[in-house]
């Protein structure tokens, strides 16, 4: 591109990715290495370069949800091992295997559909196994594992290599969800010793796992929402300390002074109550910045917060920049990370929308770019 682009942007602090990434490494064990989760495009931060990153940091193992998303790394040359937590769909049994990525196991259809490809090409496929142990989502069920445990022993084109659940409510530090999770998990564990599997590397806890619960016997741990400095859960304040990654940033396009009374974005459900300066920004809700934030967003501009005022449009938004000095067209403002000793984080966000900051993260749009810096 040989012009200009809209100034709205997101940074993305690597600097901050590895200090997230040495957080979740200080609760590993000596025996546990990280998985690290960089599905959903990285949580919106960008799987390839937020990749390249962590293998700079020493990291070797990498965790999507899609063939999509592992291919896309393949693609820029990411050689690591790749687990694809979604499975593998019919018909997508050749490409895990010429691509050298993991399928997770999900149920006994999908592993005599990976078996049989694996045989024909001669050759074996490792493979993570997943059991349900409280999810109540996807994997082996208890008596589904046991009804399917003489199959899988059959299987000579994979490899079980791995075994792995999910938790339900680690992010609730007093749950005996957790606890009743972890004691089935252990139960199917030993199940699959007895049938003559071993599986080299076993795995169970995400962030909040990772930093709330224990698991002597897990040979890797999954951060995904820690890496980008977002908080598991409300409880999970005291333990960790996260940098923000992600930090959106647009430039004032217009300033406009408008007398009190005046009428402000759709629907005119804000008026400006004197004569007030408004900033008008080059971004909305295609961007990811939420409509749920008229009248209540923040940004960061000079070292003061300043409300956003009307309603967020799809492509603008108006903020009452009053009481700022010295305000101009193309001054900065911050609207989710770090400016000026100032920060408004993922978890600031999810709370004023009622959501979690994965998902605050994963809205910022494709269409605004990101800037890597370290």
């Amino acid at each position: 591109m040989d012009y200009p682009s809209r100034p709205t942007w997101v940074e993305i602090d690597l600097s901050a990715l590895k200090h997230n990434l040495q957080q979740a490494v200080s609760f590993c064990s000596a025996t546990q290495r990280i998985l690290a989760v960089v599905k959903a495009d990285a949580y919106g931060h960008g799987a390839v370069p937020v990749a390249r990153a962590l293998q700079s940091f020493g990291i070797d193992d990498f965790a999507v949800a899609t063939l999509e998303e592992a291919l896309e790394l393949r693609e820029a040359g990411i050689t690591a091992g790749i687990l694809v937590f979604g499975g593998c769909f019919p018909g997508q049994e050749g490409a895990f295997l010429q691509h050298n990525l993991i399928p997770t196991l999900l149920d006994l259809e999908t592993a005599l559909r990976l078996n049989t490809e694996a045989v024909r090409q001669k050759t074996q496929l490792k493979v993570h196994l997943k059991v349900d142990s409280g999810m109540g989502r996807v994997g082996f069920l208890p008596q589904q594992l046991q009804d399917s445990l003489p199959q899988l022993c059959q299987l000579d084109g994979l490899v079980i290599e791995g075994f792995m659940s999910h938790l339900a409510c680690a992010d609730e530090l007093h749950s005996t969800v957790t606890i009743d999770q972890q004691r089935e998990f252990r139960r199917m564990l030993q199940q699959l010793r007895e049938a003559g599997i071993d599986p080299r590397e076993i795995h169970l806890n995400n962030s909040a796992g990772l930093s709330g619960w224990e698991c002597p016997e897990c040979t890797l741990s999954r951060p995904g929402i820690m890496l980008y400095g977002g908080l598991p859960g409300p409880e999970f304040s005291d333990k960790l300390d996260l940098r923000p990654v992600m930090h959106l940033r647009s430039r004032i396009a217009q300033l406009r002074q408008l007398p009190a009374g005046s009428g402000i974005s759709y629907g005119h459900c804000y008026h400006a109550h004197s004569d007030m300066l408004v900033a008008v920004l080059p971004i909305g809700y295609a961007d990811g910045y939420n409509r749920l934030f008229s009248n209540c967003g923040q940004g960061i501009l000079h070292g003061k917060k300043i409300p956003v005022i009307g309603r967020v449009c799809m492509d603008w938004i108006m903020l009452d920049v009053s009481g700022v000095s010295n305000v101009a067209v193309g001054d900065c403002v911050s609207l989710l990370g770090t400016a000026d000793d100032l920060t408004i984080t993922g978890d600031d966000w999810a709370a004023q929308l009622d959501t979690i900051s994965y998902e605050v993260f994963c809205r910022i749009g494709g269409r605004v770019p990101r800037r890597y810096i370290s």
